[in-house]
């Protein structure tokens, strides 16, 4: 029997909401962590600002597009350069401008429309873009479960495959409300596992604060800083496209025309904006999340609206919040897993859907061009600025599309359309 489909604007009762929503917190907070962990700050202010902004995002969206905001990874190298010659506020500054630019372009797409991304971004390219922001991230989920390691633990694997065993069998097997929470059960049980091995230390729990304020820091703004992170733009601008794309595919509805690509870029970089003034760190449509509602085809926002509650209320738990830092990573490694390859095989379904016809030319040769940029590990170096994998190759695909709708204007290729 198919799994009913819990669709973007359902109310979900509260016995299966609070569930549904932790399952979507557990899911980001992996990688949503790291990532202050990485700039040397307290990942409480990160936990407030991602529900914030999530809720902001839901608010500018209509409650039209289901997305959860976690924290962004294309900034790390810009600003750790930043960091390590100026301090953490002047890195802020830079995430401040950075979402500056990017509502000043939600506003050109408003007053120009979208259109021009069926030109830049034919089925024929989107597919493999969309497809490369879950398979660039495989080797990050199994580095995560420590199985990249040079002696690989007996115990990150047992771990690993209890979560990870659990999370594909319970999609094919679970019944009624389990059904639609295997995500959050298996990481349940990854845990259990974990606990069984020894390999959580709750010492940090307990020392932890019931209740502690997340720690906020006005940003300050130098020109050299900026200028150093600015050109993280190209990278956030078509990694929202792509999680947008790969979402109205899962959905089975267009989030670039309704609410529209102008309204989900806008709460994206706005909540950047405010993340940076404030001292967290920029935001993004997370992955993750993407991944959760492809596996269980919950695609509710009020369930992602209680996702973002209940990680502003971790912010300000300290014991709650520690206790889920406890999560290992093998339990975060065995769930990204079958996460990441769920949004990789979103961008198969991209050139399924779209009927992509492979006997044209253009349609061989963008998807394979695509694929080879974005998995062959090449990088072009932008001042401080690194492209590379489905980032370049959305840049690679866009400039070649674009060629090739130059070259149909003037009539020179012998496979365009009548």
């Amino acid at each position: 029997m198919e799994r009913k489909i819990i669709q973007v604007e359902d109310k979900v009762p509260i016995k299966m909401l609070i569930p549904l929503s932790i399952q979507h917190m557990v899911a980001m907070f992996g990688a949503s962590v790291l990532v202050p962990f990485l700039f040397g700050i307290n990942p409480a202010i990160v936990l407030f600002m991602n529900g914030m902004g999530t809720l902001l995002f839901i608010v500018l969206t209509k409650a039209k597009a289901p997305a959860y905001l976690g924290s962004s990874f294309a900034f790390l190298a810009p600003a750790g350069i930043v960091i390590s010659q100026m301090g953490y506020e002047y890195a802020q500054g830079g995430f401040v401008v950075v979402g500056f630019l990017g509502c000043v372009l939600a506003f050109i797409i408003y007053k120009f429309g979208s259109s021009w991304i069926d030109v830049v971004l034919p089925p024929a390219a989107m597919g493999p873009v969309v497809a490369l922001i879950g398979l660039e991230l495989s080797g990050s989920a199994a580095s995560t479960a420590g199985l990249l390691d040079a002696e690989i633990s007996p115990k990150n694997i047992i771990v690993f495959l209890v979560t990870l065993g659990v999370a594909i069998f319970g999609n094919i097997l679970f019944r009624g409300f389990f059904a639609v929470i295997p995500i959050l059960i298996a990481v349940i049980c990854g845990y259990a596992a974990a606990v069984c091995c020894g390999m959580v230390d709750f010492a940090a729990v307990a020392s932890a604060p019931w209740f502690a304020m997340p720690h906020f820091q006005m940003a300050k703004f130098d020109l050299n800083a900026i200028l150093i992170i600015m050109p993280v733009i190209l990278v956030i601008v078509s990694e929202h496209i792509g999680h947008q794309v790969v979402t109205s595919k899962i959905i089975g509805r267009d989030l670039l025309k309704d609410p529209g690509l102008h309204r989900s870029l806008l709460g994206d970089n706005l909540s950047t904006m405010i993340s940076g003034l404030i001292g967290s760190v920029p935001t993004t449509t997370y992955g993750e999340n993407i991944g959760v509602m492809a596996v269980t085809k919950v695609y509710s926002v009020r369930v992602i609206a209680g996702a973002a509650v209940l990680s502003i209320i971790c912010s300000f738990v300290g014991k709650l919040s520690a206790l889920i830092q406890t999560i290992p990573g093998p339990v975060i490694g065995g769930i990204s897993f079958l996460l990441y390859g769920m949004i990789g095989v979103s961008g198969i379904r991209v050139l399924v859907d779209a009927r992509v016809d492979y006997a044209r030319s253009r349609n061989l040769i963008l998807t394979a061009v695509v694929f080879v940029t974005g998995l062959s590990g090449i990088a072009v170096q932008l001042g401080d600025v690194r492209l590379t994998g489905m980032v370049l190759a959305t840049i690679v695909a866009m400039l070649l599309s674009l060629v090739f709708h130059l070259l149909d204007k003037f009539n020179l290729t012998n496979d365009r359309d009548e």
